[in-house]
Protein backbone atom coordinates (compact mmCIF):
# COMPACT_ATOMS: atom_id res chain seq x y z
CA UNK A 1 0.00 0.00 0.00
CA UNK A 2 1.18 3.35 -0.97
CA UNK A 3 2.43 5.59 2.59
CA UNK A 4 -0.24 7.96 4.13
CA UNK A 5 2.56 10.58 3.35
CA UNK A 6 3.40 9.68 -0.04
CA UNK A 7 -0.21 10.06 -0.89
CA UNK A 8 -1.08 12.69 0.52
CA UNK A 9 1.93 14.41 -1.54
CA UNK A 10 0.39 13.02 -5.10
CA UNK A 11 -3.16 14.31 -4.28
CA UNK A 12 -1.33 17.51 -3.39
CA UNK A 13 0.79 17.91 -6.55
CA UNK A 14 -2.83 17.46 -8.75
CA UNK A 15 -4.50 20.96 -6.69
CA UNK A 16 -1.43 22.85 -5.75
CA UNK A 17 1.19 22.31 -9.06
CA UNK A 18 3.82 20.46 -6.78
CA UNK A 19 5.78 18.97 -9.33
CA UNK A 20 6.84 15.26 -8.75
CA UNK A 21 9.87 14.45 -11.21
CA UNK A 22 10.02 11.25 -13.34
CA UNK A 23 11.98 8.41 -11.43
CA UNK A 24 15.01 7.27 -13.93
CA UNK A 25 12.73 8.26 -16.23
CA UNK A 26 15.22 7.38 -19.87
CA UNK A 27 14.29 9.82 -21.85
CA UNK A 28 16.06 13.77 -22.85
CA UNK A 29 16.19 15.91 -20.63
CA UNK A 30 13.27 18.58 -21.52
CA UNK A 31 14.36 21.83 -23.16
CA UNK A 32 12.83 25.16 -22.06
CA UNK A 33 12.26 28.16 -24.07
CA UNK A 34 9.44 31.48 -24.33
CA UNK A 35 7.73 32.63 -27.05
CA UNK A 36 5.79 35.91 -27.46
CA UNK A 37 2.94 35.87 -29.62
CA UNK A 38 1.80 39.23 -31.29
CA UNK A 39 -1.27 41.16 -30.81
CA UNK A 40 -2.79 38.17 -29.48
CA UNK A 41 -6.64 38.85 -29.24
CA UNK A 42 -8.57 37.38 -26.22
CA UNK A 43 -12.42 35.99 -27.12
CA UNK A 44 -13.26 39.42 -24.90
CA UNK A 45 -12.12 41.51 -27.93
CA UNK A 46 -9.05 42.78 -25.51
CA UNK A 47 -5.61 42.13 -27.67
CA UNK A 48 -2.24 41.63 -25.47
CA UNK A 49 1.06 43.11 -27.51
CA UNK A 50 2.90 40.75 -26.56
CA UNK A 51 1.53 37.27 -24.59
CA UNK A 52 4.64 35.28 -23.28
CA UNK A 53 4.83 31.65 -23.92
CA UNK A 54 6.86 29.01 -22.11
CA UNK A 55 7.36 25.56 -23.07
CA UNK A 56 9.16 22.37 -22.73
CA UNK A 57 10.63 20.06 -25.84
CA UNK A 58 11.53 16.61 -25.44
CA UNK A 59 13.26 14.92 -28.57
CA UNK A 60 14.55 16.45 -31.54
CA UNK A 61 12.27 18.74 -34.20
CA UNK A 62 12.68 16.39 -36.32
CA UNK A 63 10.46 13.43 -34.69
CA UNK A 64 6.81 13.28 -35.48
CA UNK A 65 5.13 16.59 -33.21
CA UNK A 66 3.32 15.36 -30.34
CA UNK A 67 0.85 18.51 -27.85
CA UNK A 68 0.95 16.85 -24.55
CA UNK A 69 -1.43 18.97 -22.32
CA UNK A 70 -1.45 19.66 -18.50
CA UNK A 71 -4.63 19.97 -16.13
CA UNK A 72 -5.45 23.09 -14.06
CA UNK A 73 -3.58 24.44 -11.82
CA UNK A 74 -0.63 22.59 -13.66
CA UNK A 75 2.23 23.25 -16.12
CA UNK A 76 3.64 21.74 -18.85
CA UNK A 77 6.64 20.01 -16.38
CA UNK A 78 3.40 18.59 -14.36
CA UNK A 79 3.08 16.25 -17.22
CA UNK A 80 6.72 14.57 -16.45
CA UNK A 81 5.68 12.55 -13.39
CA UNK A 82 7.18 8.92 -13.76
CA UNK A 83 3.43 7.82 -13.63
CA UNK A 84 2.88 9.72 -16.65
CA UNK A 85 5.63 10.40 -18.47
CA UNK A 86 7.70 7.64 -17.06
CA UNK A 87 5.96 5.01 -18.75
CA UNK A 88 5.41 6.92 -21.88
CA UNK A 89 8.57 9.21 -23.20
CA UNK A 90 11.24 6.42 -23.06
CA UNK A 91 12.65 3.84 -25.31
CA UNK A 92 10.47 1.81 -26.69
CA UNK A 93 7.57 3.13 -25.22
CA UNK A 94 4.33 4.64 -27.23
CA UNK A 95 5.57 8.07 -26.81
CA UNK A 96 8.98 7.48 -27.56
CA UNK A 97 11.23 10.40 -27.48
CA UNK A 98 13.67 9.25 -30.18
CA UNK A 99 10.36 9.08 -32.76
CA UNK A 100 8.37 12.35 -31.25
CA UNK A 101 8.83 15.29 -30.68
CA UNK A 102 7.35 16.46 -27.48
CA UNK A 103 5.57 19.63 -27.00
CA UNK A 104 4.40 20.39 -23.42
CA UNK A 105 2.93 24.03 -23.01
CA UNK A 106 2.76 25.97 -19.87
CA UNK A 107 -1.29 26.91 -20.87
CA UNK A 108 -2.32 30.26 -21.04
CA UNK A 109 -2.84 31.79 -17.57
CA UNK A 110 -0.45 28.81 -15.66
CA UNK A 111 3.15 28.05 -14.72
CA UNK A 112 5.54 30.43 -16.57
CA UNK A 113 3.50 31.28 -19.46
CA UNK A 114 1.81 35.21 -19.24
CA UNK A 115 -0.80 35.18 -16.14
CA UNK A 116 -2.66 37.63 -13.44
CA UNK A 117 0.48 37.53 -11.09
CA UNK A 118 2.65 39.07 -13.46
CA UNK A 119 1.78 42.33 -12.26
CA UNK A 120 -1.95 43.42 -13.81
CA UNK A 121 -3.68 41.27 -11.20
CA UNK A 122 -7.56 41.30 -11.47
CA UNK A 123 -7.30 43.61 -14.73
CA UNK A 124 -5.46 40.50 -17.00
CA UNK A 125 -8.26 39.57 -19.61
CA UNK A 126 -10.55 36.69 -18.59
CA UNK A 127 -9.53 34.41 -21.03
CA UNK A 128 -11.65 31.13 -21.44
CA UNK A 129 -10.21 27.28 -23.14
CA UNK A 130 -10.62 29.09 -26.84
CA UNK A 131 -8.06 31.21 -25.61
CA UNK A 132 -5.20 28.69 -24.28
CA UNK A 133 -6.39 26.90 -27.28
CA UNK A 134 -5.94 29.49 -29.55
CA UNK A 135 -2.44 30.43 -27.66
CA UNK A 136 -1.20 27.05 -28.01
CA UNK A 137 -2.11 26.93 -31.86
CA UNK A 138 -0.10 30.46 -32.64
CA UNK A 139 2.97 28.44 -30.50
CA UNK A 140 3.19 25.67 -32.48
CA UNK A 141 2.42 26.79 -36.08
CA UNK A 142 3.90 30.56 -35.57
CA UNK A 143 6.63 29.74 -32.74
CA UNK A 144 7.75 26.05 -33.12
CA UNK A 145 6.93 25.95 -37.03
CA UNK A 146 4.93 22.94 -36.47
CA UNK A 147 2.20 22.01 -39.34
CA UNK A 148 0.78 18.87 -38.72
CA UNK A 149 0.47 16.87 -35.25
CA UNK A 150 0.78 13.51 -34.97
CA UNK A 151 -1.13 13.25 -32.07
CA UNK A 152 -3.08 15.75 -29.72
CA UNK A 153 -3.22 14.45 -25.76
CA UNK A 154 -4.38 15.91 -22.81
CA UNK A 155 -5.41 15.22 -19.26
CA UNK A 156 -8.25 16.98 -16.90
CA UNK A 157 -8.01 20.42 -18.39
CA UNK A 158 -5.97 19.29 -21.27
CA UNK A 159 -8.33 16.41 -22.12
CA UNK A 160 -11.01 19.52 -22.74
CA UNK A 161 -8.75 21.06 -24.65
CA UNK A 162 -8.23 18.51 -26.62
CA UNK A 163 -11.73 18.17 -27.55
CA UNK A 164 -11.78 21.79 -28.75
CA UNK A 165 -8.33 21.01 -30.91
CA UNK A 166 -10.13 18.72 -32.73
CA UNK A 167 -13.32 20.68 -33.32
CA UNK A 168 -11.79 23.64 -33.94
CA UNK A 169 -8.28 22.45 -36.15
CA UNK A 170 -9.67 18.58 -36.80
CA UNK A 171 -6.85 18.67 -39.70
CA UNK A 172 -4.52 19.33 -38.07
CA UNK A 173 -3.52 15.87 -36.38
CA UNK A 174 -4.09 12.44 -36.94
CA UNK A 175 -4.91 11.08 -33.61
CA UNK A 176 -6.85 12.70 -30.00
CA UNK A 177 -6.56 11.06 -26.59
CA UNK A 178 -8.76 13.62 -24.64
CA UNK A 179 -8.59 11.90 -20.93
CA UNK A 180 -10.63 12.74 -17.83
CA UNK A 181 -13.47 14.97 -18.95
CA UNK A 182 -16.67 15.28 -21.14
CA UNK A 183 -17.32 16.61 -24.81
CA UNK A 184 -19.94 18.84 -23.22
CA UNK A 185 -21.05 21.74 -21.44
CA UNK A 186 -19.39 22.16 -18.02
CA UNK A 187 -22.10 22.20 -15.99
CA UNK A 188 -23.02 19.75 -12.53
CA UNK A 189 -20.91 19.24 -9.77
CA UNK A 190 -17.96 19.77 -11.48
CA UNK A 191 -19.33 22.84 -12.24
CA UNK A 192 -20.85 23.67 -9.22
CA UNK A 193 -17.62 23.19 -6.99
CA UNK A 194 -15.62 25.06 -9.34
CA UNK A 195 -17.81 28.17 -8.29
CA UNK A 196 -17.51 27.38 -4.50
CA UNK A 197 -13.64 27.31 -4.44
CA UNK A 198 -13.36 30.52 -6.46
CA UNK A 199 -16.27 32.15 -4.46
CA UNK A 200 -14.80 30.95 -1.21
CA UNK A 201 -11.67 32.60 -2.22
CA UNK A 202 -13.65 36.27 -3.36
CA UNK A 203 -15.61 36.24 0.19
CA UNK A 204 -12.55 36.30 1.80
CA UNK A 205 -11.46 39.51 2.96
CA UNK A 206 -8.23 39.58 2.59
CA UNK A 207 -8.49 38.62 -1.12
CA UNK A 208 -9.53 42.87 -1.17
CA UNK A 209 -10.88 42.49 -4.33
CA UNK A 210 -7.35 41.00 -6.26
CA UNK A 211 -5.16 43.74 -4.77
CA UNK A 212 -3.93 41.55 -1.47
CA UNK A 213 -0.64 42.00 0.05
CA UNK A 214 -0.19 39.27 1.19
CA UNK A 215 -1.97 35.62 -0.02
CA UNK A 216 -5.49 35.07 1.67
CA UNK A 217 -5.06 32.73 4.24
CA UNK A 218 -8.22 31.01 3.88
CA UNK A 219 -7.14 29.68 0.28
CA UNK A 220 -5.35 26.52 0.85
CA UNK A 221 -7.97 25.46 3.39
CA UNK A 222 -10.45 26.02 0.48
CA UNK A 223 -8.41 24.16 -2.20
CA UNK A 224 -7.58 21.34 0.02
CA UNK A 225 -11.14 20.57 0.36
CA UNK A 226 -12.07 21.25 -3.38
CA UNK A 227 -9.21 18.20 -3.76
CA UNK A 228 -10.66 16.01 -1.01
CA UNK A 229 -14.04 16.34 -2.73
CA UNK A 230 -13.21 15.98 -6.45
CA UNK A 231 -9.87 13.46 -6.72
CA UNK A 232 -8.29 10.89 -5.08
CA UNK A 233 -11.13 8.25 -5.48
CA UNK A 234 -13.17 6.61 -2.52
CA UNK A 235 -11.41 2.84 -2.24
CA UNK A 236 -7.99 5.55 -2.51
CA UNK A 237 -8.88 7.64 0.63
CA UNK A 238 -10.01 5.18 2.70
CA UNK A 239 -6.95 3.05 2.12
CA UNK A 240 -5.33 6.05 3.16
CA UNK A 241 -7.65 7.06 5.86
CA UNK A 242 -9.41 4.02 7.69
CA UNK A 243 -9.92 6.24 10.48
CA UNK A 244 -10.64 9.24 11.79
CA UNK A 245 -7.01 9.90 13.10
CA UNK A 246 -5.90 8.71 9.92
CA UNK A 247 -7.71 11.15 8.06
CA UNK A 248 -6.85 13.92 10.75
CA UNK A 249 -3.18 13.20 10.12
CA UNK A 250 -3.96 13.24 6.36
CA UNK A 251 -5.44 16.53 6.27
CA UNK A 252 -2.20 17.94 8.46
CA UNK A 253 0.52 16.96 6.78
CA UNK A 254 -1.92 18.56 3.55
CA UNK A 255 -2.04 21.86 5.22
CA UNK A 256 1.68 21.94 6.37
CA UNK A 257 2.56 21.65 2.83
CA UNK A 258 4.53 24.68 1.51
CA UNK A 259 1.78 26.74 -1.04
CA UNK A 260 3.45 28.50 -3.75
CA UNK A 261 0.20 29.27 -5.66
CA UNK A 262 -1.10 32.52 -6.35
CA UNK A 263 -4.73 33.84 -5.60
CA UNK A 264 -5.80 35.89 -8.65
CA UNK A 265 -3.96 32.80 -11.39
CA UNK A 266 -6.45 30.26 -9.16
CA UNK A 267 -8.99 32.02 -9.71
CA UNK A 268 -8.62 32.94 -13.40
CA UNK A 269 -7.22 28.44 -13.87
CA UNK A 270 -10.69 27.31 -12.13
CA UNK A 271 -13.32 30.10 -13.92
CA UNK A 272 -11.79 29.85 -17.26
CA UNK A 273 -13.68 26.29 -17.85
CA UNK A 274 -17.17 28.36 -17.05
CA UNK A 275 -17.87 28.59 -20.95
CA UNK A 276 -16.63 25.05 -22.17
CA UNK A 277 -18.56 23.09 -24.55
CA UNK A 278 -16.98 21.44 -27.23
CA UNK A 279 -19.84 19.09 -28.01
CA UNK A 280 -20.81 21.89 -31.23
CA UNK A 281 -17.46 20.52 -32.60
CA UNK A 282 -17.72 17.01 -32.90
CA UNK A 283 -18.93 16.16 -35.75
CA UNK A 284 -15.87 18.33 -37.59
CA UNK A 285 -13.36 15.45 -35.90
CA UNK A 286 -11.49 13.97 -38.66
CA UNK A 287 -8.69 12.41 -35.75
CA UNK A 288 -9.05 8.92 -34.65
CA UNK A 289 -10.07 9.28 -30.90
CA UNK A 290 -9.64 7.39 -28.02
CA UNK A 291 -11.06 8.96 -25.21
CA UNK A 292 -10.36 7.65 -21.47
CA UNK A 293 -12.32 8.32 -18.26
CA UNK A 294 -12.45 6.07 -15.49
CA UNK A 295 -15.16 4.73 -13.12
CA UNK A 296 -14.59 6.75 -10.12
CA UNK A 297 -13.96 10.02 -11.88
CA UNK A 298 -15.37 12.46 -9.02
CA UNK A 299 -15.66 15.30 -12.02
CA UNK A 300 -17.02 13.15 -14.77
CA UNK A 301 -18.90 10.45 -13.16
CA UNK A 302 -19.85 7.66 -15.81
CA UNK A 303 -23.58 7.27 -14.33
CA UNK A 304 -24.15 10.45 -16.37
CA UNK A 305 -24.09 8.60 -19.72
CA UNK A 306 -22.70 11.92 -21.66
CA UNK A 307 -20.15 9.60 -23.52
CA UNK A 308 -22.00 7.13 -24.90
CA UNK A 309 -24.03 9.62 -26.21
CA UNK A 310 -21.81 11.89 -27.16
CA UNK A 311 -18.99 9.49 -28.56
CA UNK A 312 -22.05 8.54 -31.43
CA UNK A 313 -21.00 11.85 -33.03
CA UNK A 314 -17.29 10.85 -33.03
CA UNK A 315 -16.37 9.62 -36.40
CA UNK A 316 -13.52 6.96 -35.63
CA UNK A 317 -13.75 7.32 -32.01
CA UNK A 318 -13.54 4.85 -29.19
CA UNK A 319 -14.25 5.22 -26.01
CA UNK A 320 -12.61 2.98 -22.60
CA UNK A 321 -13.65 3.11 -19.26
CA UNK A 322 -10.91 2.20 -16.64
CA UNK A 323 -12.61 0.53 -13.55
CA UNK A 324 -12.47 2.08 -10.28
CA UNK A 325 -10.57 -0.25 -8.11
CA UNK A 326 -8.16 0.22 -4.93
CA UNK A 327 -5.26 1.00 -6.73
CA UNK A 328 -7.12 4.04 -8.98
CA UNK A 329 -7.29 7.21 -7.86
CA UNK A 330 -10.48 8.59 -8.92
CA UNK A 331 -10.11 11.48 -11.41
CA UNK A 332 -6.29 11.56 -10.80
CA UNK A 333 -6.27 7.53 -12.22
CA UNK A 334 -5.88 9.16 -15.87
CA UNK A 335 -2.21 10.39 -14.54
CA UNK A 336 -1.05 7.14 -14.38
CA UNK A 337 -0.12 5.84 -18.47
CA UNK A 338 0.82 2.37 -17.34
CA UNK A 339 -3.48 1.36 -17.31
CA UNK A 340 -3.63 2.42 -21.31
CA UNK A 341 -0.58 2.59 -22.65
CA UNK A 342 -0.50 -0.47 -24.68
CA UNK A 343 -4.42 0.73 -26.32
CA UNK A 344 -2.42 4.44 -27.02
CA UNK A 345 0.12 2.07 -28.68
CA UNK A 346 -2.28 0.71 -30.48
CA UNK A 347 -4.16 4.05 -31.40
CA UNK A 348 -0.95 5.21 -33.32
CA UNK A 349 -0.12 1.63 -35.30
CA UNK A 350 -3.71 2.39 -36.38
CA UNK A 351 -4.13 6.12 -36.89
CA UNK A 352 -3.67 7.21 -40.73
CA UNK A 353 -1.35 10.21 -41.40
CA UNK A 354 -3.63 12.94 -42.53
Amino acid sequence: MMSLNRFAMLLFATVFCAVLPALAADYPEPKEGDWVARDFRFHTGEVFAELKLHYRTIGAPAGEPVLVLHGTAGSGASMLSKDFAGELFGPGQPLDASRYFLILPDALGTGQSARPSDGLRAKFPRYNYDDMVLAQYRLLTEGLGVKHLRLVIGNSMGGMQAWIWGGRYPDFMDALVPMACLPAAMSGRNWMLRRMLTQSIRNDPEWNGGNYSAQPRSMQTHLLYYGLATIGGNQGLYQQAPSAANGDEFIAQRLALPFRGDANDILYQWESSYDYDPSTGLERIQAAVLALNSSDDERNPPELGVMEREMKRVKNGRYMLIPGGPDTRGHGTTGMARLYKQQLAELLQQALRR
